[in-house]
């Protein structure tokens, strides 16, 4: 058998997200000698990347202080910003004044998918080498048990595990240091931080899901620079979210959906409720006549200081969602992203790319302590809405000294069974706007993988899901999968659990939400998955 074609570098980074991007180009900025490499799943650069996302410039501005010549392609002034509370699917109150964490002057309007795409060139412009399209499927050990960089999975597998004829195999790129910036819960990240236990003086981690659309708009109907946030309904009082109605230019509004994962209604569904939000009279009025031009969903990381594991191991350090530093309360990552990229290149090329040190340099940063100042609003939720508003203005105005930090508890772990929550009974069904089911929002977010490929969402036990889930909790996958992937199915063979893998956006809620922690999602062949548009 013969060996694996390998590749050396320097540094190489996994994932060309924005953290990924400004590592490589900072680092580049510090010593052009250094070779660089980021390999992205994506079959285009930006493809798969999803966020609101109304950014703050400031380390943008650090990174590329001329960036406003030739900025992104979406780039639009944030003019004002309103929060609405909804009571109902009628009725709403907005308020007097934008709670400070969602004050948005001086920030811009932008696409996160194109902002990426426009930093990538800027990249390769200094040196580094982009390659998207090559998904890395796992990490390489050095003989002291040090990661020593990712092999690239192979192409061309056919689902039976054989090869086809276009087969080509997976090579290895290996690295003196390799940099985790997959984003929210990466694959290979998952599996390092397992590896070296650096979740073990930290709370488990929790998320949300963002479910997003990009519509265009009769002329002259959107306000550019319109930034709009609301919470309650749809949402039951115990279950965390809201939604955002972003105004961009050419008529074009983002609109989103956010909701917590640790919401406890096995019958609940993030899918339906988004549907069910656009048709308030607030949200209505806006969309009606226009058209979707892109969706999606994925994962956004929520558990914030108290749940970010130790960002260093031997031979590979931890930046951006794959630490997990998104400020839940600003509903900003970005900003975070970019700095921690920054930040890594910095320790990285003065400590000659040893990882050692960089877990003290992070927390010791205002990345940190930006975390920190607001680790009490997301988890003082858990006890409703009400209280959690209540809290949030106490940790406001106190600036976040509380002598105390509120724990965070996984998200699985917080689903009742059927029997154990009533669920509350919706007052308003509507479908009048596309899309109305998940086939067709997975139509929208272009997702495409050969149907005879190995499926890359892992049950590791699929008696589970007919013996235990369907009594347990209603087999609770088919709602909290935005794309369809998972279909309880009765044909000739019995009651089985059918997995489309075709359908998935890579949103990871699966992985996450599964009750029975079952599900397992990994990378699938490089290129496949969605491929959005301005998302």
């Amino acid at each position: 058998m013969s060996e694996r074609e390998t590749m050396e570098y320097d540094i190489v980074v996994v994932g060309a997200g924005p953290s990924g991007l400004s590592f490589a180009i900072r680092t580049k900025q510090l010593n052009p000698e250094l070779s660089v490499c980021v390999i992205e799943k994506a079959s285009t650069i930006g493809a798969q990347v999803l966020s609101g996302a109304v950014i703050e410039t400031g380390p943008l501005d650090r990174l590329l202080p001329t960036w406003r010549d030739a900025p992104p392609p979406i780039c639009v002034p944030v003019t004002h910003d309103e929060f609405w509370i909804l009571r109902d699917h009628a009725t709403g109150s907005k308020l007097p004044v934008t709670p400070p964490q969602m004050d948005n002057h001086g920030n811009v309007i932008v696409s996160l998918g194109a902002l990426c795409a426009w930093l990538a060139p800027q990249a390769e412009a200094l040196g580094v080498d982009v390659f998207p399209g090559y998904a890395a499927a796992e990490a390489l050990f050095d003989e002291a048990g040090a990661v020593a960089g990712v092999r690239i999975g192979d192409m061309g597998i056919a689902r039976d595990g054989t090869h086809k004829p276009g087969y080509t195999e997976g090579i290895d790129i290996r690295a003196r240091v390799t940099v985790m910036a997959e984003g929210c819960r990466g694959h290979i990240s998952k599996t390092l931080i397992k590896r070296f236990d650096l979740d073990r003086d930290s709370d488990p981690q929790t998320y949300g899901i963002g479910i997003k659309e990009l519509w265009q708009l009769p002329p002259g109907r959107a306000e550019p620079g319109k930034v709009v946030h609301t919470a309650g309904w749809p949402l039951a009082n115990d279950t965390y979210g809201g939604s955002f109605l972003y105004h961009m230019d050419n008529d074009r509004v983002a609109i989103g959906f956010v909701v917590g994962l640790d919401y406890p209604d096995p019958n609940f569904s993030p899918f339906e409720a988004f549907q069910q939000f656009k048709h308030h009279p607030n949200v209505k009025g806006l969309l009606d006549g226009g058209t979707i031009v892109s969706a999606g969903a994925r994962a956004i990381v929520e558990g914030g200081f108290q749940s970010l594991p130790k960002v260093e191991m031997p031979g590979a350090i931890l930046i951006g969602d794959s630490a997990g530093l998104v400020n839940v309360p600003k509903i900003k990552g970005t900003h975070q992203a970019i700095a921690s990229g920054m930040l890594a290149a910095e320790h990285l090329v003065a400590s000659s790319l040893r990882s050692e040190g960089w877990d003290a340099t992070l927390r010791a940063s205002a990345v940190m302590a930006e975390l920190k100042k607001v680790r009490n609003i997301r988890p003082g939720f858990n006890k409703g809405l009400w209280w959690g508003l209540i809290n949030a203005a106490w940790e406001t105005v106190t600036g976040g000294r509380s002598p105390w930090t509120l724990k965070n508890h996984a998200d699985w772990s917080a689903l009742h069974k059927l029997g154990q929550y009533e669920t509350p009974k919706k007052d308003y069904v509507d479908r009048t706007l596309a899309p109305r089911d998940r086939l067709a929002s997975v139509y929208f977010a272009a997702t495409e993988h050969d149907e005879d490929q190995p499926v890359h969402l892992k049950v590791a036990d699929t008696s589970i899901c007919i013996d235990r889930c369907t009594t347990e909790y209603g087999n609770p996958c088919q709602r909290f999968c935005p794309a369809g992937v998972y279909e309880i199915v009765q044909d000739e063979a019995g009651r089985r659990l059918q997995i489309n893998a075709a359908n998935c956006v890579h949103c990871k809620t699966c992985d996450i939400k599964d009750p029975y922690q079952i599900i397992t999602w990994v990378t699938p062949e490089g290129g496949s998955g969605p491929n959005y548009q301005n998302l």
